[in-house]
């Protein structure tokens, strides 16, 4: 074992065509779990420059992994 400790649980809900973007970026990039390729996604998210805070008035559901747009092409 690393000696890593992962003691903090997240629990997220993500839809169908969430998990399944997330599953094929996974395959794609040879990774060794679901778990470890979300790390691999977050820390990428977290380099990523963005344009300041989000709007207070979007809620939880408006940040989606699929935008919206992309979906109803399906």
């Amino acid at each position: 074992m690393s000696g890593l400790s992962r003691e903090t649980r997240l629990q997220i809900m993500l839809d169908d065509q969430e998990l399944a973007a997330i599953d094929e970026w996974r395959f794609a990039q040879h990774m060794p779990s679901r778990a470890a390729a979300i790390r691999e996604l977050l820390k990428i998210g977290l380099q990523t420059r963005t344009n300041g805070p989000a709007d207070p008035k979007r809620r939880s559901e408006d940040f989606g992994v699929v935008s919206r747009r992309n979906a109803e092409k399906d």
